[in-house]
């Protein structure tokens, strides 16, 4: 999909060197049936949701309702991403014991990306481009924070600072990988603490 096409479907929310994917809040009384992740600005402008419809599939549209990206989780941890059209748009696997440590990306145009933390305990990941044989480089592309934004649910939010080196095919991997990193975290219906 060309970039023309992308920013006509999804405006401005690939243009951003910095969004916010959280958990929306919600009552603690209450049953929860909205979206699993919202996505905004910074200063608080939605600019899309997250729907999970069950363990394996997942949806990022825009607040119009357009389709952004299909993510589909296969084996343990693999993600496929997908168009509205059901074009392979970039995938994304968490190698290691620890799945939410690492994600090597791959986007639509063949960029290989590396998102990582050095463990645990650390809240930052590092997004860096890697070679073709999987060594990540040295220049840091963008970063990944989470933060917990309602300790008594365990509500999380991630935000997402990238380079204005990265294109719009590169930002949407980007994206629908913290959403895949938040799966791998919490997956859905999983009331456990993240890891």
């Amino acid at each position: 999909m060309a970039d023309d096409e992308v920013r006509m479907t999804e405006p401005g929310l690939f243009d951003l060197d910095a969004v916010v994917v959280a958990q929306p809040k919600r009552s603690r009384w209450r049953r929860y049936l909205g979206p699993a992740l919202a996505v905004s600005t910074p200063e608080g402008t939605a600019l899309a949701t997250v729907t999970c419809t069950d363990d394996t599939h997942c949806v990022l549209t825009h607040t119009s309702g357009e389709v952004i990206v299909h993510i589909e989780h296969s084996g343990p941890a693999e993600f496929r991403f997908t168009d509205a059209a059901q074009r392979e748009v970039g995938h994304a696997d968490a190698p290691g014991v620890f799945k939410s440590l690492q994600l090597k990306l791959q986007t639509d145009r063949g960029r290989h990306l590396f998102l990582s933390r050095p463990g645990l305990p650390f809240t930052r990941w590092h997004l860096t481009e890697t070679a073709p044989e999987g060594v990540p480089t040295q220049g840091i592309l963008g970063r990944v924070t989470v933060s917990t934004i309602d300790s008594w649910i365990g509500l999380q939010q991630y935000v997402v600072d990238m380079d204005p080196r990265l294109e719009a095919s590169d930002r949407r991997t980007v994206v629908a990988a913290v959403i895949c990193l938040h799966l791998l975290r919490r997956p859905p219906g999983d009331s456990t603490a993240p890891t």
